[in-house]
């Protein structure tokens, strides 16, 4: 199929897509690397009016420190960021998810505020997003303003975005002294979306393991410094929390059991990470 007739703006500087936005409201959509909207308007599952491509705005295609956050733009593309020097120690998380973000061709395209806005609950960067606790600021013509991940998502596909938002940059917690990090996930093949995907962040005094890939967005759950069977135990109650459902890629009990038996590897991981 093809898409349905748009007209396109290609915004030179960020005010013109601002402006755009404001204009065109819900009957518009911001495209930058449009790995995940050009299937979608090939299929017709989305037909805006207007398409605002923002690929050519200078100053947002630069991953920045803003203190003790890295903050990524809305154009920076997820082999960019993956190449990043030193993201590994930056932030071990990040590094460890990266390369199961789609495959070498999509994340040369990709970016990654365009993966936290397309909202998929089996997506590795809205997963390191809730997990790191981190953030997603967000620019209108009207107003700017920063929203925890936790609170941006809101279900499949469904943020706090307003119609005329632009996710201006995501910011990610770099990692801090103390904190073990660990990343695991099982797909049908390497690059695919996440049957189950844990992302843990583990201190001395907390365990943090967020999954995806079985409710309708990454949650999180915290638990204090627990071993053996309380461990066990606890990870099964938040087995039973998502609420996974059976769906063409996996039955709901074999996503309950990755729940139980990825979470306490990738927590353990962490662990080891921290000793």
């Amino acid at each position: 199929m093809k898409p349905a007739a748009f007209d396109y703006i290609r915004a030179r500087e960020l005010p013109e897509a601002l402006e755009a936005l404001a204009r065109h409201g819900a009957d518009a959509r911001v495209i930058a690397g449009g790995q995940s909207l050009l299937p979608m308007l090939n299929m017709r599952l989305a037909r805006p009016a207007v398409l605002i491509d923002i690929m050519g705005i200078a100053g947002l295609d630069r991953v920045e420190r803003d203190g003790d956050l890295i903050v990524v733009p809305a154009v920076v593309r997820q082999a960019a960021l993956m190449k990043r020097p030193g993201l590994s120690g930056e932030q071990p998380l990040l590094a460890a998810a990266l390369p199961w973000l789609g495959h070498y061709q999509t994340r040369a395209r990709g970016t990654v505020c365009g993966s936290a806005a397309h909202a998929d609950p089996s997506a590795e960067i809205p997963l390191c997003l809730v997990a790191l606790d981190g953030e997603v600021r967000l620019r209108s013509r009207r107003r700017w303003r920063s929203v925890r991940a936790a609170d941006f998502f809101g279900g499949m596909m469904v943020t706090d975005k307003a119609d005329d938002e632009l996710i201006e940059a995501v910011a990610f917690p770099a990692a801090m002294t103390g904190t073990g990090y660990a990343f695991r996930e099982v797909a049908r093949r390497h690059g695919d979306f996440a049957i189950v995907g844990c992302a843990a962040v583990v201190t001395r005094d907390a365990i943090h393991l967020a999954v995806a890939g079985v409710a309708d967005k990454p949650q999180r759950r915290s638990f204090p410094p627990l071993k053996g069977s309380a461990l066990t135990d606890a990870l099964n109650g938040f087995a039973w929390d998502l609420e996974a459902r059976d769906d063409f890629h996996a039955t709901a009990r074999l996503r309950r059991d990755l729940v139980r038996s990825l979470g306490l590897s990738t927590i353990g991981e962490a662990q080891r990470c921290l000793a």
